[in-house]
């Protein structure tokens, strides 16, 4: 019931149906999927046996499914009167995690309570979620707004640092997610841009650290390049300027031409120190542009090329001593500098045995040798995808993607027809959550992305897992089914 004007009537929006049959699907399917993965060949027991994992997670999916119905019957209301409430709760069980929890698996992120194990990490995705909707429903909020801005910046940061100091890097990342809501709520595209450049910088200054060449490694030398071509194309992209961008370019290019020529001379070069040059010249050009023309932007692409480089110099400083040895064994695996294949890397070579082996259309459901032998470390929980692949093959692993994209694609036409900022922000903040676990997870277990240890939604084992995503998404589907009352 809604109350307008005094007077109550009956809220008459629906559930999405296509949605809620998403939900169940995955849900059952993955239930399958983890009693395939922890199916015991020597000690074979029930689907319904509550002493497995199996079992399990029965409870768990009965448990989520209570748990939604209640969700759908709350009004949306309290979900936005108590948003920071709950986000103050949700910090002080992080941080009441970070002190009492013991260590499993290398993080201190479980709490124990009887019998049960709960991760608080996980429910800060739709407590962070709930809160940023909460802000950009405020009156008159503007993003870009100094205080507004670091208001939100502290929202999404605060959990990042207690969960990395948890030593759970894997949903520390997905909180990052939320930065694509702010993109879509008014953040600059340079903002994101410069987020990808410095993905783009780390990998080139690790993938080529080895190899110097002069002051800089072969990496650097790539990456001062890519910075180079990256403050001229700003030029072009923001000030519409074309004959300035090829004019910097010209002028920037002109000690690697001298260079050149050198070495066909037979004089020995230092390409570190001309590329440093080559940066200098067009650091030089942007000020030049900026003092001759008064144009702020040219200012502004100065201090990208400026901090850019200065990122490029801390990289090696960040691999080496901020990062856990685990961790960068896990990158150089994934960035094909190291094998290691009884170490870091053995997770991923056995996970890409199993997906391998599987085939065209799998070796079916209950067969698949990799898993049931117990080669892939983690099958059911972060690693489900792999007995996915090996017993269904191709097409069942194309299949699934498939419904993901569908199920995604779906939660993004939801959260765009939201009449409300509370909902579009919540809706978008749902759909990112989703997407980075989807392209995290399958990334990581074909061996294109560094293991980091995030589940499948609805797939992997876990109760703290499911609980979270039924949370996130429900709330979400209570939101939409009262858009057209708000």
């Amino acid at each position: 019931m809604i109350k307008q004007n005094n007077i109550e009537v009956e809220d008459k929006g629906r559930v999405d149906k296509v949605t809620l049959i998403f939900y169940l699907v995955f849900v059952v399917l993955g239930w399958l999927n983890i009693y395939a993965a922890s199916y015991d060949l020597e000690n074979a027991t029930g689907m319904f046996d509550l002493s497995t994992r199996a079992g399990s997670q029965l409870i768990w999916i009965g448990t989520s499914l209570i748990l939604a119905f209640a969700l759908l019957k709350i009004e949306v209301s309290f979900y936005e009167t108590y948003a920071f409430l709950f986000y103050m709760v949700g910090i002080f069980l992080l941080i009441v995690t970070l002190i009492v929890a013991q260590e499993i698996n290398g993080s201190r992120s479980w709490l124990i309570i009887g019998p049960v194990r709960l991760q608080p990490a996980e429910f800060m995705k739709f407590i962070i979620a709930l809160a940023l909707a909460k802000v950009f429903n405020s009156y008159d909020f503007k993003l870009m707004e100094t205080k507004n801005l670091l208001m939100v910046s502290s929202i999404i940061l605060l959990p990042v640092i207690l969960v990395i100091l948890q030593s759970e890097t894997g949903t520390a990342l997905v909180y990052l997610s939320f930065i694509l809501v702010l993109y879509r709520e008014g953040l600059p595209g340079g903002v994101l841009f410069m987020g990808v450049a410095a993905i783009i910088y780390f990998i080139l200054g690790i993938r080529f650290s080895d190899e110097q060449i002069g002051m800089l490694s072969k990496g650097e030398i790539m990456a001062v390049v890519l910075i180079i071509i990256f403050s001229a194309a700003m030029v072009w992209g923001y000030l519409k300027r074309r004959k300035t961008f090829y004019r910097i370019l010209l002028i920037s290019s002109i000690p690697f031409v001298a260079a050149f020529i050198l070495t066909l001379l037979s004089v020995s070069v230092d390409w570190g120190m001309v590329s440093i040059i080559a940066l200098a010249v067009t650091a030089v050009q942007m000020l030049y542009l900026f003092l001759r023309y008064r144009v702020k932007t040219y200012f502004y692409i100065f201090l990208f090329l400026v901090a850019s480089f200065a990122f490029l110099e801390s990289t090696e400083y960040a691999f080496n001593d901020i990062l856990q040895p685990h961790q960068q064994m896990r990158i150089k695996v994934a960035l094909g500098m190291e094998q290691d294949l009884s170490g870091a890397g053995y997770h991923v070579g056995q996970s890409k045995i199993a997906i391998g082996s599987g085939g065209l259309t799998g070796k079916g459901y209950l067969n698949g040798t990799q898993t049931k032998l117990k080669y892939v470390p983690e099958q059911d929980t972060d690693f489900i995808f792999c007995t996915i692949g090996e017993e269904h093959g191709f097409l069942g692993s194309t299949l699934i993607l498939i419904l993901f994209t569908v199920f995604v694609l779906r939660l993004l036409n939801l959260a765009e027809r939201q009449t409300s900022t509370f909902g579009r922000v919540y809706g978008y903040s749902v759909v990112s959550v989703f997407f980075f676990h989807l392209l995290v997870n399958i990334g990581m277990v074909i061996g294109i992305m560094p293991v980091i240890g995030i589940p499948l939604p609805f797939f992997s084992y876990g109760g703290s897992s499911l609980w979270g995503f039924t949370i996130l998404l429900f709330i979400f589907l209570r939101i939409d089914k009262s858009r057209r009352n708000r």
